[in-house]
């Protein structure tokens, strides 16, 4: 999609703080971090949300799987982490771009708001 961020973000039209690659995936730091580790993994195909995740290939869906587990043990987050992917407005997704976020680095509060 030519006006996605995340697209324009995996095709390095936009700069990012990579932290990973595979074919399938691009995992990049958050610009406005929420825990001392963020990063948000997403798929190099364009899906709007997950809502829209069947529309993705299962070697891509176990790819971002995959991923997520690597990229938390590359940055060290043996005590545990956070995976968040919202989905639409009401959930305050920013970017159509299906995308997991990877919190960690600190104590989570384990209340759901």
């Amino acid at each position: 999609m030519e006006n996605c961020l995340f697209c324009k973000i995996i095709a390095g039209d936009i700069p990012s703080a990579k932290v990973y690659e595979d074919e399938f995936c691009y995992a990049f730091r958050d610009i406005n971090p929420q825990a001392p580790t963020h990063i948000l993994v997403v798929p190099k195909q364009h899906v709007a949300s997950i809502a829209e995740i069947s529309a993705l290939p299962a070697d891509t869906l176990c790819a971002l799987m995959g991923a997520i587990g690597k990229i938390a043990a590359q940055e060290g987050l043996s005590n545990g982490f956070r995976v968040v992917s919202n989905c639409g407005p009401d959930a305050c997704q920013s970017v159509p771009h299906l995308h997991f976020h990877i919190l960690g680095g600190r104590q989570m509060a384990d209340q759901m708001a």
